[in-house]
């Protein structure tokens, strides 16, 4: 895989797997997500239900035919700034054994030449508090930190 293409494309229904793998090997998000057999159902029926949102697109990056990264744009119009569009990125990870490849990059570089086919105002993602590292590959990329972000838990 060293030096080979990556390409970035739609997921199908058959990379579920990969991706949630993927998801899995984060030790910082503290999402639970898990390759337990038990919770494939949720997992599928998370997918189809992005699929079938019009402005919620779910990616992979492949590098010789294996998923070794992913991602989640959703657009999204506001009010403000005259009833401008933007574009939210999500879960942006590389797998663990391929990080450091230019992969993320690459997958961010996607999106953004995506959102400037669009005519969009702005990308923007949030990141995790203790990902210092993804900070600062965010920033290197051209984000700049503006905001705060809060969450509030309900399961």
């Amino acid at each position: 895989m060293q030096g080979s293409a990556i390409t970035i494309r739609k997921a199908r229904e058959q990379d579920v797997a990969a991706v949630v793998a993927i998801l899995a090997s984060d030790d910082i998000g503290g999402h639970g997500d898990t390759t337990d057999e038990a919770a494939r159902a949720d997992y599928l029926h998370a997918f189809r239900t992005l699929e079938q949102a019009p402005r919620e697109t779910l990616y992979v990056a492949e590098c010789d035919g294996e998923i070794v990264g992913t991602f989640q744009t959703l657009l999204t119009t506001t009010l403000t700034g005259r009833g401008a569009t933007s574009m939210i990125v999500e879960a942006v990870q590389t797998r663990p054994d391929m990080r450091g490849r230019g992969i993320g990059g690459q997958m961010i570089g996607f999106c953004l030449e995506e959102a400037r086919r669009l005519g969009l105002r702005q990308v923007q993602l949030t990141s995790n508090a203790a990902r210092t590292d993804a900070h600062r590959f965010y920033e290197r990329l051209g984000f700049a930190k503006s905001h705060f972000g809060f969450k509030y838990k309900l399961k």
